[in-house]
């Protein structure tokens, strides 16, 4: 199998193109990316050299540099997408082009080459804010309450609409918050780490009571490839790690493996409308026989070990940050 993976410079599209490349050594992988703030060459020099691996530089909106990209392809996966809720508050027009706008180009260059399989990937936030009970099924009604995520709602729409109107072979695969070696540290888990690291504190919004589901990097990349290569056409699939926890107990622990006290931890404004809990029903993925394999303990430790020995790659992606990310963080 040829596959193109677009955003694969990112956090996740890294991790997946690594674990692809080796338990599939029969396949090809175009990689497709703009190189934008969060899209690092360096999360992926260790398969530089892979005959298998190919990188086109470029936008999923330009109709051209897509349709080059996926000569000979016969599976996407479209990693692409500008995910930082808190940009999305400043900059919500940037968020309109790439995750709608760039997503109906792909699935138009998609058709055109006719493309068997497409996979979306999504999130547990186009479902909105979850009560104190209760986990999202697949067809729970979308809710978003931030311009990422209704730009991230939209993009999963279009899909669907490319699978009920054209007939192609999309499936949709809404992941619970990810965590793992190579994510940006503008998002909470490493922006902790690297923040006690460099002897600073931790922002925490509000009292951090807010919940989330955490799932370790190489499960979500098992999650994917199990619906690209068993989930069935026209379908949506939640993955969730099965671990909810308060911000502020994922901050305290991340404290506790860094070796450093609470007094690093401060509490700051709350973001407009922060959703209070996600949670995700995974029953329909898991009958695929995919699992989580990695708990939340051995995660965040691997995670902590990861970011204490790749002291040159986060420094230098925090200096680029802070030169041309205007500073916003999570």
């Amino acid at each position: 199998m040829k596959v193109l993976v677009t955003g694969g410079c990112g956090f996740i599209g890294s991790n997946f193109i690594r674990y692809i490349l080796k338990e599939h050594q029969d396949w090809e992988v175009v990689n497709l990316d703009a190189l934008t703030y969060a899209g690092n060459p360096a999360n992926l020099t260790d398969i530089a050299g892979e005959v298998r691996y190919k990188f086109i530089h470029g936008r999923i909106e330009e109709p051209q540099v897509t349709l080059a990209a996926m000569k000979g392809c016969s599976a996407v996966i479209n990693f692409a997408a500008e995910t930082h809720v808190d940009r999305s508050i400043v900059e919500p027009a940037v968020f309109i082009r790439t995750n709608i706008v760039g997503t109906e180009v792909l699935l138009d260059c998609a058709r055109e080459k006719k493309i068997q399989r497409f996979i979306q990937i999504s999130t547990d936030e186009v479902y909105g804010s979850l009560g104190k009970e209760g986990s999202f099924s697949e067809t729970a009604p979308l809710a978003p309450r931030s311009p990422y995520s209704a730009s991230k709602a939209a993009a999963d729409l279009l899909v669907l609409a490319a699978f009920h109107t054209f007939g192609l072979g999309v499936s949709i695969i809404r992941l619970s918050n990810t965590y793992g070696p190579f994510q940006f540290p503008e998002k909470l888990i490493p922006l902790s780490i690297t923040n006690l690291l460099e002897g600073k504190k931790i922002p925490v919004y509000g009292r951090g009571e807010n919940v989330r589901d955490w799932l370790y990097v190489e499960d979500a990349v098992r999650a994917i490839e199990t619906v690209l290569l068993k989930g069935k056409t026209g379908e949506v699939y939640n993955a969730g790690g099965g671990t909810e926890l308060q911000n502020i107990e994922v901050v305290r622990k991340i404290c506790a493996l860094v070796g450093k006290g609470e007094e690093k931890i401060e509490f700051v404004p709350d973001r407009p409308g922060h959703d209070f809990r996600y949670a995700l029903d995974s029953s329909k993925i898991r009958a695929l026989g995919w699992s989580p394999q990695v708990d939340f303990e051995t995660g965040l430790k691997l995670t902590v070990e990861w970011y204490q020995e790749k002291t040159q790659w986060w420094r230098s992606v925090k200096q680029k940050l802070q030169r041309e990310a205007k500073g916003f963080w999570s």
